[in-house]
C-alpha cells in the first residue's frame, strides 16, 4: 500500500473552514481527510492556467496544490463556488 500524502493548510483555508457552518464543515473535512490517500479523487479537476487541483463537495469548492515528489497536499482556499476562484 503506497504511503499517505501530508496534508498542509494555508492559514486563510484553516480560518475559511472556521467560518463554515457544523454540518457542511464535516463533510468537506471528510472530503479533505481522503486527499491523503487519494489526491486525485474521481471529480477532481485541474485548473487551467495553474498548478492547482479542485474538488467539489456540494456548492463548496476545495482548491488545493499537490507535491506528488515529496507526497503533500497544500489546502489553499475553501469557500462557496461563486467565491473560491477570485
Amino acid at each position: 500500500m503506497p504511503e499517505a500524502y501530508r496534508l498542509v493548510f494555508a492559514r486563510s483555508a484553516l480560518r475559511e473552514l472556521r467560518q463554515l457552518p457544523r454540518e457542511d464543515l464535516r463533510r468537506i473535512v471528510k472530503r479533505i481527510e481522503r486527499l491523503r490517500s487519494e489526491p486525485r479523487p474521481s471529480g477532481s479537476q485541474k485548473l487551467a492556467g495553474t498548478d492547482l487541483y479542485r474538488i467539489r463537495q456540494g456548492d463548496y469548492r476545495v482548491l488545493y496544490a499537490l507535491d506528488a515528489q515529496n507526497r503533500l497536499v497544500a489546502i489553499i482556499k475553501v469557500g462557496p463556488r461563486r467565491e473560491v476562484y477570485r
